[in-house]
C-alpha cells in the first residue's frame, strides 16, 4: 500500500513537473516568434537604408562624394616649387609662339603703302631677339601674379562655381526619396546619422541573436527533457495517457513555433567599395544588395498571393501537407490514447494516428529548406565572389550572410519529436492489447 502511495506521489509529481516544462516551453516558443519578428524587422529597416539603390547605384550619391573631393583638392591646392616652374617654362612657350607668330605676320609681304610703312617700321625699331630675351622675365611675372593670393582666391572661386554648376546638372532623384526614407528610420531609432544607426542596430541584433539562441536551445531541451522524465516512469501504463497528452501539446508547440518563426534568411552585400580619385577615397560601405527573410507560414502566404495559378496550388498544397495534416495527426493520435478502447479499433481514428503519416510532408519540408539554403548560399558565394576586385584604384569587399535561422531548428526538433511519439505510441497500444 506505502509503495502504491509512493508511486502515485511520485506520477504526480512528474504530471505537475512536465506541465511545467510544457508551460515553460510555451512562454519561450512566444519569445522565439517575438524576437524572429523583431529581428525581421530590424532587417528590413537595415536593408532599406543602405539599399544599394540610395548607395553605389545612385548617381546623387558619386556627385556628392566627386564634388567634395574636388572641392576639397581646390581649396587646398597651392603650386610646389617644380609646379610653378613647370607653368613657367610653359608660359615662356607660348610668349614665345606667340612673338615668332606676330613676327612672321608682320613680314608677310605687303601690298598696300600703309602695310609696308608699318613693316618698315616695325624691322627698323623692334629686334625680335630683345622681345624673346624679356620673355623669361614676364613668365615669371605672370607666375607670381597667379600665385598672389587674391589671384588664387579668384582662380578658385571660378573652378569652384563650374563645379557647382556641373552639380546641378548631374542627377537622378533618388536623393529625396532617400532623405526621406533614412530620415523616417533614424526618427524610428532615436538616431541622427549613419554611425549611429550602424551601432544601434548591431546592438540590437547581437542582443537578439543571443537571446533566441538561448530561448531555442531551452525550448527544445525542455521537450526532450520531458521525454527523458517520462523514460524514467516507463513502467507505470496508468501514466502513459495523461504523459502522452502532454506530450502531444509540446509537439503542438514546437510546430506553432516551427512554422511562424523564421526559418531562412538570404543577405547578400557589398560590405566595402573603395575608389582613388585624384590620391583620395572614395567609398561606400555596407551596401545590401538583397534581402529576404521568410517563415514556413511567410513561404505559404507569398506563394498563395502570387497571381499565377501554379504558385497558388504549391502554397495550398504545402499549407495542406506540412501544417494541416501534422496536426490532424496529433488529434488522432490524442482521440486514440484518451478514448481508450472506443475508439481504439475506430477506422478514421487509427487512419489519422498511424496511416496518416505516409501523407505528412513535414519531414520533407525540412530537407526541401535544407536544399534551398545549400542551392542559394552557394549560388551567393559564387555570384559574389566575382565582385571581389583588388586592384590599385578600385577595391571591393563582398559579404554573404545567408543564414538558417531558429524556425528550421525548430521544426526540425519537431519533425524528431513527432516521430518519436509515434513510436511510443505503437508501443503503447501494443502494451494494451
Amino acid at each position: 500500500m506505502t509503495a502504491t502511495r509512493k508511486t502515485g506521489i511520485a506520477g504526480i509529481l512528474l504530471i505537475i513537473g512536465i506541465g511545467l516544462l510544457l508551460c515553460g516551453e510555451a512562454y519561450l516558443g512566444f519569445r522565439v516568434s517575438q524576437l524572429s519578428s523583431q529581428r525581421e524587422r530590424l532587417k528590413e529597416d537595415y536593408s532599406v537604408a543602405n539599399s544599394i539603390t540610395f548607395g553605389i547605384f545612385s548617381v546623387d550619391q558619386w556627385r556628392e562624394k566627386i564634388a567634395s573631393i574636388v572641392d576639397g583638392k581646390i581649396n587646398d591646392f597651392n603650386m610646389t616649387a617644380e609646379q610653378k616652374q613647370a607653368l613657367r617654362e610653359k608660359v615662356e612657350k607660348q610668349l614665345h609662339r606667340l612673338v615668332n607668330t606676330a613676327v612672321a605676320e608682320i613680314n608677310k609681304p605687303q601690298k598696300s603703302l600703309g602695310g609696308k610703312l608699318k613693316k618698315l617700321a616695325f624691322n627698323v625699331l623692334v629686334d625680335p631677339d630683345e622681345i624673346h630675351a624679356q620673355v623669361p622675365a614676364f613668365a615669371s611675372t605672370i607666375v607670381n601674379r597667379i600665385n598672389r593670393p587674391a589671384s588664387q582666391k579668384r582662380l578658385k572661386g571660378i573652378v569652384s562655381s563650374k563645379i557647382d554648376q556641373l552639380e546641378k546638372q548631374t542627377y537622378d532623384n533618388t536623393e529625396p526619396a532617400s532623405v526621406t526614407v533614412t530620415r523616417n528610420i533614424y526618427r524610428k531609432y532615436k538616431v541622427n546619422n549613419a554611425a549611429a544607426f550602424e551601432q544601434t542596430v548591431k546592438a540590437q541584433l547581437t542582443a537578439i541573436r543571443t537571446l533566441t539562441n538561448n530561448y531555442t536551445i531551452a525550448m527544445v531541451g525542455s521537450a526532450f527533457l520531458a521525454l527523458c522524465l517520462w523514460w524514467l516512469m516507463r513502467n507505470h501504463t496508468k501514466l502513459h495517457t495523461t504523459l502522452y497528452i502532454l506530450s502531444l501539446l509540446f509537439a503542438l508547440v514546437l510546430l506553432l513555433v516551427g512554422i511562424t518563426a523564421t526559418v531562412i534568411e538570404v543577405d547578400a552585400r557589398i560590405e566595402s567599395l573603395n575608389f582613388t580619385l585624384l590620391s583620395e577615397k572614395l567609398s561606400f560601405t555596407n551596401q545590401v544588395l538583397f534581402f529576404q527573410s521568410k517563415s514556413i507560414n511567410g513561404i505559404i502566404l507569398a506563394l498563395i498571393h502570387e497571381p499565377k495559378p501554379d504558385a497558388v496550388l504549391v502554397g495550398i498544397l504545402i499549407f495542406l501537407f506540412v501544417v494541416i495534416l501534422p496536426l490532424l495527426r496529433m488529434i488522432g493520435k490524442g482521440i486514440l490514447i484518451w478514448g481508450r478502447d472506443k475508439y481504439a479499433e475506430n477506422k478514421l481514428v487509427r487512419f489519422l494516428a498511424f496511416d496518416l503519416g505516409k501523407w505528412d510532408m513535414a519531414d520533407v519540408m525540412v530537407v526541401g529548406v535544407g536544399m534551398t539554403y545549400i542551392g542559394l548560399n552557394g549560388i551567393l558565394k559564387s555570384q559574389l565572389s566575382n565582385l571581389n576586385i583588388q586592384e590599385e584604384l578600385l577595391s571591393t569587399v563582398t559579404q554573404n550572410n545567408t543564414t538558417l535561422q531558429s524556425g528550421y531548428f525548430i521544426f526540425v526538433a519537431y519533425v524528431v519529436y513527432a516521430s518519436i511519439l509515434s513510436l511510443i505510441l505503437k508501443r503503447i497500444t501494443t502494451i494494451k492489447k
